[in-house]
């Protein structure tokens, strides 16, 4: 695992990577660091990649899971429908404090969208966020996934980011309780740097984003 940091309007965050970790490993591993985190407690922003899984979010409704496979179903407690993760996914996960940063749940949204806006933006792709169906769309299919949980102020969960990967097992599932909605990734959309560089761009992108307190976007 690497570390390094990012400091901005006298509040650090740390960035972790974490490298290809289970996905019960990592989800246990975010609700102890927000159990256990005090107001002094620095935020991080985790890197990583899941084995394949799929989640099921708290109000998630088995019917869309269309039909099952050798894949697992982990029920979790971020918001949302069922999604897949699997390797060549870029996953942030965001230990943030939100009394810190000032942000309501909306404005975090807004940024997690706006940061992959803005990674897609410089290699000329454009996208959009939706209200109707949170995350981020490219060429009208999905290319990332957002999911939150809130605990004494404090969230994790993050940003899953579709790079180079088997898009194959979302077929099995409605994406995000959507039937029919196409998923895309970095690769298919002209962009060729590894996962490692999405990663590490794609963090800079939401930490310029969070660090812009007059932006609330």
């Amino acid at each position: 695992m690497s570390t390094n940091q990012a400091a901005g309007n006298a509040f650090t965050v740390t960035i972790k990577n974490k490298g290809m970790t289970g996905y019960l490993v990592a989800w246990q591993a975010m609700k102890d660091f927000t159990a256990q985190r005090t107001r002094e407690t620095p935020d991080e922003i985790w890197l990583l990649e899941h084995p394949p899984v799929y989640t099921q979010g708290i109000a998630g409704k088995p019917e869309h899971l269309l039909f099952p496979n050798d894949i697992p179903v982990i029920k979790t407690d971020r918001g949302g429908q069922i999604t897949y993760h699997g390797p060549g996914q870029i996953i942030l996960y965001l230990l943030l404090d939100l009394h810190r940063w000032q942000l309501t749940i909306r404005q975090l949204v807004r940024k997690m969208e706006g940061a992959v806006i803005d990674l897609l933006g410089e290699y000329n792709v454009a996208a959009q966020g939706s209200e109707d169906a949170p995350g981020v769309y490219a060429d009208g299919a999905k290319i990332a996934s957002l999911g939150l949980k809130i605990r004494r102020g404090a969230c994790y969960h993050g940003i899953a980011f579709n790079a180079d990967m088997d898009l194959a097992p979302f077929l099995a599932i409605n994406p995000c309780g959507y039937r029919g909605l196409r998923v895309t990734q970095a690769k298919d959309l002209g962009i060729t740097d590894s996962k490692e560089v999405l990663a590490a761009r794609l963090a800079q992108c939401f930490i310029a984003r969070l660090m812009n307190t007059q932006n609330k976007g």
